[in-house]
């Protein structure tokens, strides 16, 4: 289970998406691995808000791009400005290539594109895991 930590404690996830299906298909692929959905978000402002009040309790975010106000990547750039080592992983669609340029050289973790699959979304997540948070 590539949620839990060796010491068996689970990864602490905030699933950011407009989409209510997108958060609970990633919600349910991630809890069938061991990892922990800390909460939910619809729009950039609620994550900024989500994280402050979880942090430092957050070790990953999964970020959608394109959302109503705030993109995606506006959210991530404002949550690294409260945790510089804040572990975004990026999720689009196709077609938006220059935002996850953009997410990446700001630093993101990793990113995903649209549409997630079961095997996608863990490799994703570990990539993130081994390349951002200390075990």
């Amino acid at each position: 289970m590539i949620g839990k930590r060796d010491d068996g404690t689970s990864y602490k996830v905030l699933i950011v998406d407009d989409s209510l299906f997108v958060q609970h298909l990633v919600a349910k692929l991630l809890e069938a691995e061991g990892f922990n959905i800390i909460d939910t978000a619809s729009h950039g402002r609620e994550a900024i808000e989500k994280y402050k009040s979880f942090h430092p309790d957050i070790d990953i975010v999964t970020m959608d791009v394109t959302m109503p106000g705030m993109h995606g990547v506006e959210a991530m750039n404002e949550i690294r400005k409260i945790d510089p080592e804040a572990c975004v992983v990026i999720v689009s669609a196709l077609g938006k290539t220059d935002l996850m340029k953009k997410a990446l050289l700001d630093g993101a973790a990793h990113y995903l594109v649209k549409p997630i699959t079961k095997d996608k979304l863990l490799q994703c997540m570990q990539y993130a895991i081994d390349s951002r948070i200390t075990l």
